[in-house]
């Protein structure tokens, strides 16, 4: 017989879904990935509802006011955070995380230091570097020169965008005088500082890492791979923004994301290694997805890490099964792990013991 009391089950933690408002014109060539979280959110809501988990949601706008007050309504437990920032200010995105903490309030997903670092990339891979963790030779300029610069071809990008804004065919560089132009086109459109890279040759393998039982001790799902398919031309195998927004172009059509790729054994636990040292070395939390690209001889570059990935990707769809999970599993683990953080800070308090 047993004689442990039967307790009554707890009630499901209330949860708000903040997601940014689109506020691109429709008409915009980025607006398709800003949009994509309209969708996100419908994912998640229906997950939610199937887990018996309220909810309501809040589209985030500059309308400051209108945020603080359906915050510090407090009918709710848990924010889930599906805010990108604004598209005309992302670095909006660490401002809110930071805004959660403030405030006391629980929230899913990487903390404000992670979204802070791991957006700088140049940042991020001198953490890289300083762990010992490869990474491709890069530089950081607010100009378009580059002096001294050796590493051909290169690829240049923005240094604190994400969803592979500002990636294009014409990213690639292969001489001193495309290195120039390319840059000036991105400190043009994104503002400084560029991220000027070492073109790496290889296989596009992503690596997501998730945490279902908040405990610190994160999993790793099956590898997917942007399965480049051979073009006529010159166009090079990398993850443009056409590629990964604009379905009805070539592009698109010949950057398949393939999950649960197979590597050579020493690769794949390299790989795996590497990617959960990332994963703790910028501080994530819940989930994230590392990028790397696979040399033809197995040497292993890390890209960047990227917090808060997109939650409908069908790398985690299609991975969770491979740790024992499911998509709706996943989403309640996540609410859950956030209302176990209730009361607990994101930074750390110095108390000062005696006078100065």
């Amino acid at each position: 017989m047993c004689l442990l009391p039967i307790l009554p089950k707890m009630p499901e933690p209330r949860v708000l879904i903040l997601f940014n408002e689109p506020v691109l014109p429709l008409d915009h060539p980025d607006r398709g990935s800003e949009e994509d979280v309209l969708y996100s959110v419908k994912i998640v809501g229906e997950s939610l509802n199937t887990g018996g988990i309220p909810f309501d949601t809040f589209g985030v706008t500059d309308d400051l006011t209108a945020l603080l007050a359906r915050l510090t309504r407090r009918d709710f437990d848990v924010a889930f955070n599906l805010y990108e920032g604004t598209a005309d200010r992302s670095v909006t995105e660490v401002y809110l995380t930071g805004l959660l903490e403030w405030l006391g309030i629980a929230y899913t997903g990487c903390p404000s230091f992670t979204l802070s670092v791991a957006r700088n990339k140049p940042v991020a891979k001198r953490l890289f570097q300083s762990a010992g963790i490869p990474t491709a030779e890069f530089t950081e300029v607010s100009t378009p020169d580059v002096p001294g610069w050796a590493h051909f071809p290169a690829i240049i990008k923005p240094a604190a965008e994400d969803a592979s804004v500002g990636i294009e065919q014409g990213s690639v560089v292969t001489t001193p005088d495309e290195l120039r132009a390319q840059v000036q086109y991105v400190l043009d459109h994104y503002g400084p500082p560029a991220l000027v890279e070492r073109y790496i040759h290889g296989r596009e393998i992503q690596v997501s890492v998730i945490d279902l039982n908040g405990d610190g001790r994160p999993v790793v799902l099956p590898f997917a791979e942007i399965a480049f398919k051979p073009t006529e031309g010159s166009r090079w195998p990398i993850y443009t923004y056409t590629a990964k927004w604009h379905e009805e172009s070539d592009e698109y059509k010949h950057a398949p994301v393939l999950v649960g790729v197979s590597l050579p054994p020493a690769v794949t636990a390299k790989l795996n290694e590497m990617a959960l040292e990332v994963y703790h070395l910028l501080g994530a939390r819940d989930y994230a997805r590392i990028d790397s690209r696979v040399t033809p001889d197995g040497e292993v570059y890390i890209l960047e890490m990227n917090p808060n990935p997109a939650i409908t990707s069908v790398m985690i769809d299609e991975g969770l099964p491979a740790v024992g999970g499911t998509y709706d599993q996943f989403i309640a683990a996540l609410v859950r792990n956030a209302a176990a953080r209730i009361g607990q800070s994101s930074g750390s308090r110095r108390v000062r013991t005696e006078r100065p």
